[in-house]
């Protein structure tokens, strides 16, 4: 095979359908393939994406048109004319900790029943070191025949922002086991590295663990200076300037620094417990990701207490306005968010809680039933003795402060997120409670 030109992705998750549609982009023949459900349905029929990802709806439907991104429910219809098969299903996280890969093995045997010819075969999910050699021998076992390659290319794409990912990416990682897949490989990314795109090859252990270590590193990151929050509360220093001071540090960088309210989403969370379940099966113990871990949750908890002191310790009768639902701004994604930790604590200790966020209630209102969701920033706002900026959206960085100061019972803005500068809200006439940061007082 001289030339790449057919691929099949098996899963239209946020990981499938952000690589295939960019892969329809560069010019390949895409086939996404998923189980027959409302949501795949709707996708196939009508091209409502599933997912809240700025700039994607439009490629969808640029490439579904121009021909080159199809989607269908037929392994048998899209496996045998691939030349490369993704695997990009969910690799959900265990009770245990570990990462769930009976997706991952039911489309190998799928797969593998309907392989002709040679085929690479990507493990595209984020998996466990040694996930390749078990899809290997899996799909060896149902096809004895087969001729097939297995290689792992890990994706680093940030939700919000996966498709300027995707198309203009720091690096490329790929692993390989044979001299066939890694020239199959460099074929595929040619369009990217011709543009200048660094492509990084090594073994297929090495592959799947840099996707790992460099989750687990970046929510060390995270966590190290949410950490440092409560210190420089009780030293008078500002995070953000040491956050900004640390940053110039170009051995640190700056990327990763911005204190909040805890790490969340499908990655790091899921990641750092695979890393650390991976090491104990080892016989190691990763120390440093295990606390890292049990810290971010109790800088999630931490966000509770900052928040009932801010009114006083007395949470009872109160009505909190809270802008920002999702994990991160421009994602519905709320998975392992610092609001499904915070907000029903402030609802268990008798505050009222009115909830507003642009992309993410529909799947906040089957989490946290027990809040109020609103409609605008202003409907949120109304009647409410506090505001709590949780999630760093576009929209809640212009607020009117002089109206909401007119507006809030209590005159105070808790800011998870470090909005606003203290001398714009004081003049405003609010009482600003920061992270981490003095607080000039009304």
């Amino acid at each position: 095979m001289n030339q790449l030109r057919n691929l099949t992705m098996i899963g239209t998750g946020y990981v499938g359908l952000v690589s295939g549609t960019c892969f329809a982009e560069m010019g390949y023949h895409v086939t996404c393939v998923d189980l027959p459900t409302e949501k795949f349905k709707a996708l196939s029929e009508q091209g409502i994406i599933p997912i809240h990802e700025p700039g994607l709806e439009e490629m969808v439907r640029r490439n579904v048109k121009a021909g080159r991104l199809k989607f269908s429910t037929s392994m048998a219809e899209a496996v045998p004319d691939a030349d490369a098969v993704f695997i990009a299903v969910g690799t959900p996280q265990d009770e245990d900790g570990s990462a769930d890969l009976s997706h991952v093995q039911a489309a190998a045997q799928q797969i593998a029943k309907h392989l002709q010819g040679h085929t690479v075969i990507v493990n595209k999910s984020t998996v466990p070191v040694g996930t390749g050699a078990m899809v290997e021998k899996l799909i060896r076992d149902t096809n004895p025949q087969a001729s097939f390659d297995i290689v792992s290319n890990p994706e680093f794409l940030r939700e919000g922002e996966a498709v300027e990912d995707f198309m203009k990416p720091d690096r490329i990682v790929v692993g390989v086991e044979s001299e066939t897949a890694r020239n199959l490989m460099a074929t595929l990314y040619k369009p990217f590295t011709d543009n200048g795109y660094p492509l990084f090859i090594t073994n297929r252990a090495s592959s799947e663990l840099i996707k790992y270590a460099a989750n687990a590193f970046l929510a060390t990151k995270i966590t190290f200076v949410n950490e440092l929050i409560a210190l420089c509360d009780k030293v008078g220093a500002d995070i953000l300037a040491v956050a900004k001071g640390m940053g110039m540090d170009a051995r640190i960088a700056p990327r990763f620094l911005q204190p909040g309210p805890g790490y969340g989403g499908s990655c790091f969370p899921k990641d750092t417990n695979a890393l650390a379940k991976t090491a104990r099966n080892h016989g190691i113990k990763l120390s440093l990701v295990e606390e890292t871990i049990a810290a971010n949750q109790r800088v999630k908890n931490s966000m509770v207490q900052l928040i009932s002191q801010a009114m006083d310790n007395n949470l009872q009768g109160k009505t909190i306005a809270v802008l920002g639902l999702a994990f991160k701004a421009n994602t519905d994604d709320m998975r392992d968010a610092s609001s499904l930790t915070i907000l029903p604590a402030l609802a268990k200790a008798g505050a009222k809680v009115q909830a507003y966020d642009p992309a993410a209630m529909p799947r906040a209102k089957q989490l946290m039933p027990q809040l109020t969701y609103c409609n605008s920033i202003t409907e949120a706002l109304k009647d409410a003795d506090a505001a709590v900026i949780l999630t760093e959206w576009a929209d809640f960085r212009t607020l009117n402060l002089t109206d909401m100061a007119q507006t809030l019972r209590s005159k105070k803005l808790i800011d998870l997120r470090n909005l606003y500068s203290t001398e714009a809200t004081h003049a405003a006439g609010l009482r600003y409670i920061p992270l981490g940061r003095p607080i000039m007082q009304v």
